[in-house]
């Protein structure tokens, strides 16, 4: 058994592609030249592809290059929008970037809805952001603690040539706290920082802070003679932001009538809306529906946080860490009825930037703010908020009445009938058989194999 494994194993090894030295040397087409050769089997056909999401404009293909690295082709993901967003009484046209069937439709649907009944409602709670310097420290905490008090205003001004900017504009460093974690962990303390980066997400903006900060703290801890008579020691682990900003949140609401929830699907609007607030409630206390609740509402905001060149997953992080802030993972949406009235709301951390970044480089993402307005941040929050909120007001209106796979199979069902090679005429035959019909995987199979045989 010995023998196989090491022969099995000779045998892979001379099989395997070869690893390489310098491939970011390479240009584009020798990059392409040696991923098809060395792991696609059809090495032709593989370059075809990769090359023909190429765009045709070099200037801008080179701009597309050049935001990451060892670039060989595109990625292209579908731009929609989504109409009819009334939000603090302006109406709003929301792109949204997703590959997923029935999200743009549900949030458009929703919007519709609630167009009639007040719109949405949107306020920012906050708009700080955080960033932490952690470090051990072996020696006295009540003597660290004093001697972070006298430094402070040392470490501030050190900060100066990095703030001021910043500063002008309104932003720049809120708090500095001193904060020990040794109970957590033995030794562990960390220098804990705000930040108001404005209409910037500002991550280089405070990673640059706290880099800057660290190096001054640990000069001053060098040169204090009260920790070096004592044998303390102090070690900067690392400076780094958080991506969790419990202080950076909107809220979004809709609220109406009981009574003037119709439309929903022909079920009265008491039972409807006591379906709906029990659904979210059942999400609050239950952390397997939980996900999927909150999964849903992310579909609405990475959605338009792609498409405005945010950062998708430093969001989608923070957001299920407030998901989770009580102990228990939770739904991120709330609803109530009282005294007849209707309330479903979202608060959520969102740290965005409409400045920097991709903003002002990816032409998509430009042209997509200009369709929002050229929102400041906190409008974008706002916004995207709203996003979220009525993609789950979407999601739970189908759960409680008719059930989520009727209204996303039939969005699905021009992506089962692209994965059937179906012509144009067969698609048409198909959209109209399928309007009275159960959208199945099978279902379609089978009436395009029929349509074919006929």
């Amino acid at each position: 058994m010995y023998q196989n494994s090491i022969f099995t194993f000779q045998y892979f090894e001379s099989i395997m592609p070869q690893t390489i030295q310098g491939f970011s040397r390479l240009n584009k087409e020798e990059k392409i030249d040696w991923l098809t050769s060395n792991f696609l089997s059809d090495s032709q056909n593989a370059t075809s592809i990769l090359k023909q999401y190429w765009n045709s404009d070099a200037k801008l293909q080179q701009l597309h290059d050049e935001f990451i690295e060892n670039t060989v082709t595109n990625y292209y993901l579908p731009l929609g929008i989504a109409p009819n967003f009334v939000i603090n009484n302006k109406t709003f046209a929301i792109p949204m970037t997703i590959e997923e069937s029935s999200v743009v439709a549900a949030a458009s649907k929703a919007a519709k809805f609630w167009m009639s009944r007040g719109g949405f409602k949107a306020e920012i709670l906050g708009t700080q952001k955080i960033g932490q310097v952690h470090f051990t420290y072996t020696g006295d905490a009540q003597k660290l603690s004093s001697f972070f008090e006298l430094t402070k205003p040392i470490l501030l001004n050190d900060l100066k040539t990095l703030t001021a900017s910043m500063e002008k504009r309104g932003g720049g460093i809120t708090s500095i706290e001193l904060i020990n974690k040794n109970d957590q962990l033995a030794n562990y303390f960390q220098l804990h920082v705000t930040f108001e980066t404005l209409d910037a997400m500002g991550a280089n903006f405070i990673n640059s802070c706290l880099e800057q900060l660290a190096e001054s703290w640990q000069r001053e801890y060098n040169n204090y003679p009260v920790f070096s008579e004592n044998n303390a020691e102090m070690v900067v682990i690392m400076s780094i932001l958080s991506n969790y900003v419990p202080q950076c949140v909107v809220r979004a609401e809709v609220c109406c009538a009981v009574s003037e929830l119709t439309e929903a699907d022909g079920i009265d609007p008491e039972v409807f809306a006591t379906k709906f607030v029990q659904a979210v409630r059942i999400a609050e206390v239950e952390p397997y529906r939980a996900v999927t609740h909150n999964k849903g509402i992310m579909n609405g905001i990475d959605a338009v946080v792609l498409a405005t060149g945010n950062d998708f997953r430093a969001v989608e992080a923070g957001a299920h860490a407030y998901a989770a802030r009580n102990g228990s993972y939770s739904s991120l949406t709330h609803a109530t009825i009282e005294n007849g009235i209707f309330r479903f709301w979202i608060e959520i951390p969102l740290a965005l930037g409409t400045v920097g970044g991709l903003t002002k480089l990816h032409p998509l993402v430009k042209l997509n703010l200009e369709i929002l307005g050229n929102p400041s941040a906190p409008q974008l929050m706002e916004i995207i908020a709203v996003a979220g909120l009525a993609q789950n007001f979407g999601a739970l209106k189908s759960l409680t009445t008719t059930g989520i796979q009727k209204g996303h199979m039939k969005m699905h069902l021009m992506n089962m009938l692209n994965q059937l090679d179906a012509t144009d005429t067969e698609k048409s035959k198909a959209i109209h058989f399928f309007k009275s019909n159960k959208v199945t995987h099978s279902a379609v199979d089978s009436f395009i194999k029929n349509l074919r045989q006929n």
